[in-house]
């Protein structure tokens, strides 16, 4: 009797979860909890980190937008970028065009990295993840997508410790974007983020919960 062969098992791939919320609601800590040990964070502003110390990219701001947009060290200093593309749309399309293509390949490598990987969960910190999905296509890739609620002053002032921005920015940067209620309705769930870490941690297990994630072995 000849042994029989089993056909292989299709790789099970990772849940996929989309973290939306305003600016400095917390969406990088939910993120964290949400992947746990076990699980990967997508973090494109890493990502976009990478692509702005690349010496060609740098070059190419340097061409297009003069040397007021490098640092003391000759890579590019993205809050003077920030600032210069704001409120110019060209200006700010011209970086996009550049910007989004690498860092959308970069996502895709982490995507198929995690599914290699076995990672449970990937989680992806892609701040205009709404807003920019006609650039990366994320949304369709995400099983769930949770909103990260805090309230106005709390963001600020998280944005003016970490990031040193003054007071008003957040509304100011905010109001190009989609609006906190049509992100929170696009959620599955809502995660609030109002009285520190312990909390937080109690939001995301209950949030876990209620989508039906089966629970993150050690």
């Amino acid at each position: 009797m000849e042994p029989t062969t089993q056909s292989p098992q299709p790789t099970e791939r990772p849940a996929v979860i989309g973290v939306l919320g305003g600016i400095a609601s917390g969406k990088s800590s939910v993120a964290r909890l949400l992947a746990g040990p076990r699980g990967r964070v997508i973090d494109a502003d890493r990502l976009v980190d990478e692509a702005y110390r690349s010496p060609r990219f740098v070059a190419e701001l340097a061409r297009e937008f003069g040397a007021g947009v490098l640092d003391s060290d000759g890579g590019a200093d993205r809050r003077a970028l920030a600032t210069l593309v704001f409120t110019d749309p060209k200006k700010r399309a011209w970086l996009e065009a550049h910007i989004h293509p690498a860092v959308r390949e970069r996502i895709a490598e982490e995507l198929a990295a995690a599914e290699r990987e076995h990672a449970p969960r990937v989680v992806l910190d892609v701040p205009l993840l709404l807003e920019n999905d006609a650039a990366h296509g994320l949304v369709a890739r995400c099983d769930r997508l949770v909103f990260v609620e805090s309230r106005l002053e709390d963001r600020e002032r998280r944005a003016a410790l970490n990031r040193g921005w003054a007071a008003g920015e957040v509304g100011r940067r905010e109001a190009a974007q989609l609006p906190l209620e049509a992100k929170r309705r696009r959620a599955h769930a809502v995660v609030s983020n109002f009285a520190g870490s312990l909390e937080l941690a109690r939001e995301v297990a209950r949030v876990e919960r209620e989508l039906g994630l089966p629970p993150l072995a050690p």
